[in-house]
């Protein structure tokens, strides 16, 4: 894949994805850019403001991280990635001017250090073992986890969560374009790669829901985002009572809908009946006429009968998620 692609979008539009999900593919990943952190304060500034410690983010390993308003509302969804002595992160085209005009408000109080776009960067996602071993051969099955990250010469290859039924996944990060030899993985689009990201559980943020939820509502601790002993940051007091205290109502459902008439966008209700007990958060359609989608839901309304806001005859089914959400497994027999 070379530097001339299509250009960064900020309201990307989506095709619908197949079904099945491919088991193999590269998508340039358009509505998301990069960012470099980078000066003497960029560890401090960073421990200031997001949810992970940045002494765990170091060669090898790549965690994600949360940036939350003071009322614990988080209004950045990111992955920390360090490149030398600089930290790398990834932003929501959508949302990737206002999210750095509210970091650098912080920022002024570290004096050489700065935040800028990698106006040549790009990440391509890559569905598959395959896709993941053009780039770097046997050495990528040293990526067991998500997280884990392997030096390229033009960037890094990071293991993220594989889906619900096991599709294994990457992200390449390259700060320069270019340099990738891929031309062997056929290339999907968007959709596909956003299918993927619901089917794994990871949630994106948009103008819609940016502020709308505390981390933990995202299930983003269960995808290594939340550090609850690294001590103080903004939103720190909130996030770290939530988590506690044990007063989690509500959390991130992967939800199908059999018989859409249009794919839901970003903060569309769910509704029980006449109730409101959720917000879609991210939504994919496929080529079948059918969709899935990411809701902020009740924990005590999840199992009932939903439907998204607008669309009465399109019941929702509950899918699995890879991985475990303790929280709403502790409180099942309080939330029934």
């Amino acid at each position: 894949m070379t530097g001339t692609e299509t250009p960064v979008s900020a309201t990307p539009v989506y095709t619908s994805a197949e079904i099945p999900t491919p088991a193999t593919g590269r998508t340039l990943l358009t509505n998301r850019i990069l960012v470099r952190i980078s000066g003497p304060g960029t560890d401090k500034f960073l421990q200031g403001q997001l949810s992970q410690n940045l002494e765990d983010v170091k060669l090898g390993t790549s965690p994600r991280a949360a940036g939350a308003t003071p009322k614990g509302r988080a209004y950045c969804l990111t992955r920390l990635v360090r490149d030398g002595d600089d930290v790398l992160m990834d932003l929501p085209a959508e949302l990737a001017e206002p999210i750095m005009a509210h970091l650098r408000k912080y920022m002024m109080l570290f004096r050489g250090t700065s935040m800028t776009v990698e106006d040549e960067g790009q990440i391509i996602g890559l569905l598959g073992d395959e896709a993941a071993s053009a780039l770097a051969g046997e050495e990528m099955r040293k990526l067991v986890s998500p997280g884990d990250t392997l030096p390229l010469d033009s960037g890094f290859l990071i293991r993220t969560e594989d889906t619900a039924e096991g599709l294994s996944r990457f992200e390449a990060w390259q700060p320069v374009a270019g340099g990738l030899k891929l031309d062997s993985i056929p290339e999907k689009t968007l959709a596909d790669w956003q299918a993927s990201e619901i089917a794994a559980g990871v949630p994106m943020l948009s103008a819609a829901t940016s502020e709308s939820y505390v981390p933990q509502m995202l299930n983003w601790q269960h995808l290594g985002g939340v550090h609850f002993k690294k001590g103080c940051y903004t939103g720190q007091e909130v996030i770290a009572r939530m988590h506690f205290l044990g007063q989690l109502k509500k959390s991130l459902f992967r939800f199908h809908m059999v018989n859409a008439s249009s794919v839901p966008t970003p903060g569309t209700l769910i509704m029980a009946g006449e109730r409101s007990v959720g917000e879609v958060v991210n939504a994919v359609g496929f080529s079948d006429g059918s969709c899935q989608l990411l809701a902020v839901v009740r924990h005590d309304s999840a199992h009932g009968q939903l439907i998204a806001e607008g669309q009465p005859d399109a019941f929702l089914q509950l899918q699995p998620l890879p991985y475990s959400v303790t929280e709403r497994e502790d409180g099942a027999t309080n939330d029934t």
